[in-house]
């Protein structure tokens, strides 16, 4: 009986591919293009997500100390309503809040398309470059 030899597919695959004159410095320009674009745009929505939840925490912490305050016992009735319309304008600022935060969590929305698109862009500009 003879042993079958197991062919080198590592090396038909590399004489395969040293046949085909291709330019593959397009291929890397696009790549370092595509990275460096994903990089800024995740900066970008990094730090926008930062600062929100840093404004929903400092937020959260206000109104805690409003409501604690609102809640604990007065000496005159006055004190009462003192608090309760300090209270209200914490309220206020929720509104606003929420405002911006919603104007945050679209600002992450619309990189996240963005680099999708460009994403989506580069592997089709890959595709062209192969087919040359």
């Amino acid at each position: 009986m003879m042993a079958t030899k197991t062919p080198d597919l590592t090396a038909m695959f590399k004489d395969m591919m040293g046949s085909m004159p291709m330019d593959t410095r397009a291929f890397e320009t696009m790549f370092r293009n595509q990275t460096a674009l994903t990089e800024k745009m995740s900066a970008v929505a990094i730090d926008a997500i930062s600062k929100s939840t840093d404004l929903s925490a400092r937020w959260t912490q206000e109104t805690l100390s409003k409501v604690a305050s609102m809640t604990g016992a007065k000496r005159e009735p006055a004190d009462y309503a003192k608090a309760m319309t300090d209270f209200v304008s914490a309220s206020a600022e929720t509104e606003a809040l929420e405002l911006m935060l919603a104007a945050g969590k679209d600002l992450g929305e619309d990189v996240t398309a963005a680099t999708r698109k460009a994403t989506v862009e580069v592997a089709a500009a890959a595709k062209k470059a192969a087919a040359r």
